[in-house]
């Protein structure tokens, strides 16, 4: 690894703490680099706070070294006035002569602006270092811009027999069968505060009357996206309690009452792609898909999806729910946990 890309992971690995909080920003880690040594650096830790750039440089304690220092940074930095000033006019004031950036931004705002202004005014800039891990990092955010809809995580538990669920009705007493652990339901938590909405269909939202909030975890819940073409669910079920924004996708109705947004949408062959182009027309970045076979396969079929995360446990149904089946596809990571497998596959 050269001095170079060694000074970039340093951002990548700075920025990570971000996730779940910067949106709709990206995350961002910056150093500032004197003489082979870091004697600055920063990331953004929320949105609305100072960007990365900023905390970078804050922190330098000899102001005098900035003349001769390089700023690495894992996103072009930005040129105009959004919630705060522009970072590259931080750059020129304090006369960094050098800046190294891992990927440049999508945001139509920045796109190469950002580049050319610290270039224009005589700053010598290097782009593309570590190019597809700052990618990485912010793949929410890339897909947000580049496809114009939420990056989409599709998860299911399945039985080491290929099975979802039981055989059960909606309305049933019989309450879902627990695949997977305590840890992992656990892991499922955390991931919700990463993501800002979360979607399920109707016989999901009726056989399980799942809250889709985060209770094993500390952070924010996404908002809650449930499907009820005709507005039959009862609003006995936890999904209308309004302890956090849902959104209830129907053929009825457009309206808001309290916590709770009513979106008129066609139930045909786009719906699907209707939502996702209304969510990105809210801002949502990331979605995650919770239903059951149904709408997962509704995704798969559509190749509405970026990412699949699959719990395999131990139990065996013997007959039930059939899993979600995805196209032959290699996993992109495989971990055993306990007696458990977690798989996650990438839509490449």
């Amino acid at each position: 690894m050269s001095g170079d890309e060694l000074f970039m992971q340093r951002c990548i690995d700075l920025a990570r703490p971000g996730l779940g909080r910067t949106a709709p920003n990206p995350m961002v880690g910056a150093v500032v680099v004197n003489a082979g040594r870091i004697i600055g650096e920063g990331y953004h830790q929320r949105c609305g706070d100072h960007h990365a750039e900023v905390r970078a440089v804050d922190s330098v304690r000899d102001k005098n070294l900035f003349r001769d220092s390089t700023l690495y940074v894992s996103l072009e930095p930005c040129c105009h006035h959004g919630k705060t000033p522009p970072c590259t006019d931080l750059i020129l004031q304090k006369g960094i002569s050098r800046v190294v950036i891992g990927t440049v931004d999508p945001f139509d705002e920045v796109a190469g602006k950002g580049i050319a202004r610290l270039r224009s005014n005589g700053c010598e800039v290097k782009v593309g270092v570590l190019k597809e891990q700052c990618r990485q990092l912010n793949k929410r955010f890339f897909t947000f811009h580049e496809k114009k809809r939420p990056y989409i995580i599709l998860k299911w538990a399945q039985t080491a027999d290929g099975f979802i669920d039981s055989e059960r009705l909606p309305g049933s007493e019989q309450r879902p069968t627990w695949i997977t652990s305590e840890k992992l339901r656990m892991l499922v938590h955390k991931w919700r505060t990463e993501e800002q909405s979360i979607i399920v269909g109707t016989q999901t939202a009726l056989k399980d009357n799942p809250r889709l909030n985060v209770r094993d975890w500390q952070g924010p819940s996404p908002t809650r996206i449930v499907l009820d073409r005709q507005l039959r669910l009862p609003a006995s079920l936890n999904l209308f309690d309004n302890s956090q924004p849902t959104i209830v996708i129907n053929e009825k109705a457009e309206k808001k009452t309290d916590n709770i947004c009513y979106m008129k949408l066609p139930f045909d062959d786009l719906l699907l792609q209707n939502i996702t182009a209304r969510l990105y027309g809210d801002g949502k970045q990331s979605l995650i898909v919770e239903g059951g076979r149904q709408l997962l396969q509704r995704f798969i079929d559509q190749n509405l999806w970026d990412e699949a995360r699959v719990f395999i446990g131990t139990r065996f149904f013997g007959k039930g729910v059939p899993a979600p089946r995805i196209h032959p596809l290699k996993p992109m990571s495989q971990i055993i946990i306990g007696m458990e497998s977690f798989y996650c596959f990438k839509n490449t």
